[in-house]
């Protein structure tokens, strides 16, 4: 599964880029806003250091303004993927967009037939949101599993990138059931790495090796 960033915040981009722990960044209108920068000065600076897809977000409401917003983001890198909301003016963008050749992502999707519209309508990725659906007591997993099994029937070439991921538990499951994609801020990321035993058993090890009187270095 690739993991793509959910953030702005360049520094803690670059920190999991050096790990090898980022195929791509997404962002939308809430975090430009939280990075409180210029949306195409931070999304090149991004392009600059991330080499797969980045997704910046139109924000007009018909299809010709998200059309025309999606070809200037273009404009910023060879990387860009074009954002557009799941309506039906966001699909008609993406089906343009995506006829030109450009890497599109279509966002806030909240059911398996609106992923299948959007992989018909050429979609590069689709963002299924689960987060917002646990919200709603309905289990955001659930829709990943049906996207899966729809693309895989009929062989669509759409990624689905599970989206609005609040935990290291969100992120397993979306491996588990096949997520192409996993977008997640990076304390979320990072989060996977901790585990009670893993501090427990340092512990353990750290105080042995102080009774040994050792060094290495």
């Amino acid at each position: 599964m690739k993991f793509f960033v959910d953030s702005a915040d360049v520094e803690a981009i670059a920190d999991l880029n050096d790990l090898g722990m980022v195929d791509g960044v997404t962002t939308n209108p809430s975090i430009i806003l939280k990075s409180g920068r210029d949306i195409k000065e931070v999304t090149r600076e991004i392009c600059e250091m991330v080499s797969g897809p980045v997704s910046a977000e139109t924000v007009a409401l018909d299809a010709d303004g998200m059309i025309g917003e999606g070809r200037e983001l273009a404009r910023i890198a060879d990387n860009i993927a074009i954002k557009v909301p799941l309506t039906w003016a966001g699909l008609k963008a993406c089906k343009t967009l995506s006829d030109e050749g450009r890497m599109v992502n279509v966002t806030l999707c909240f059911s398996a037939n609106q992923a299948l519209l959007a992989a018909k309508a050429g979609a590069t990725f689709i963002s299924p949101f689960i987060g917002r659906l646990d919200d709603l007591n309905l289990d955001g997993m659930d829709l990943i599993a049906e996207i899966r099994k729809i693309y895989d029937n009929y062989d669509f070439g759409t990624q689905i990138l599970a989206a609005s991921i609040r935990s290291a538990n969100h992120m397993k499951e979306a491996a588990l059931i096949g997520a192409d994609v996993a977008t997640a801020p990076p304390n979320v990321i990072k989060s996977m790495a901790n585990h009670v035993l893993t501090d427990k058993g340092l512990d353990a090890f750290m105080l042995d090796w102080a009774k040994t009187g050792q060094k290495i270095l």
